[in-house]
């Protein structure tokens, strides 16, 4: 993995996303000290997957409709007083 400064990482940062795209993660780096890592989508998406599962769509996404029945019993009644 290659590291560079984060000054020379803001002067060649399209040839860093290249490099990202062809498989080579770059670790970015700011007085010696890791900062960032510039990874393939791939591999970023394995820790921040980019669509986050959720119950809305997996509903609507089912073939038939979802069969539900309300409850009628009464609720009980609320005194604000």
């Amino acid at each position: 993995m290659e590291t560079v400064q984060i000054r020379e990482a803001k002067a060649s940062f399209s040839a860093l996303v290249a490099a990202a795209e062809k498989g080579r993660p770059t670790l970015v780096s700011r007085h010696g000290q890791p900062c960032a890592l510039i990874v393939p989508v791939a591999d970023g998406a394995r820790l921040y997957p980019l669509e986050m599962p959720n119950l809305a769509n997996y509903l609507l996404a089912l073939p038939e409709p979802l069969a539900t029945q309300r409850d009628a019993t009464p609720r009980r009644g609320v005194d604000f007083g």
